[in-house]
């Protein structure tokens, strides 16, 4: 049986959640803003190197507005992102990464909201 292969070689996939609470202000969470990020990963040309997905809910929902970003090297997760700046930040390290071929440092905004969600494991940045 031949292997699956894609031709699509990518950086990395960015999924973000906007479900059952992340992005709802009703629930005390601050908004995601679905359609700038949309809207920014497509006039940027991100598409084909760094995957964006809005997801609904991914967890854990005691850490609200959750994103995590998926290397050929692990996972890395990313809570409580609750300011637009964060995800200014998160297209800025999306931008410098494409134009660059390969990831950029993760920014610093997101140093102190990295979290696992795995029982026994460490937080660690994949980036």
């Amino acid at each position: 049986m031949a292997q699956l292969q894609t031709k699509r070689i990518k950086l990395a996939d960015v999924l973000v959640c906007a479900g059952c609470c992340c992005g709802h202000p009703e629930k005390g969470h601050p908004e995601v803003p679905v359609a700038w990020l949309k809207e920014e990963w497509r006039r940027r040309g991100l598409l084909k190197s760094i995957q964006l997905t809005i997801a609904g809910c991914i967890g854990p929902c005691d850490v609200p507005n959750v994103l995590c970003i998926t290397t050929g090297r692990g996972s890395t997760w990313i809570g409580n992102i609750d300011r637009h700046d964060h995800y200014q930040a998160l297209l800025t390290w999306a931008v410098q990464s494409k134009a660059a071929g390969a990831l950029a440092p993760l920014p610093g905004e997101f140093r102190d909201k990295l979290f696992s969600p795995f029982d026994g494991q460490s937080v660690s940045d994949a980036l």
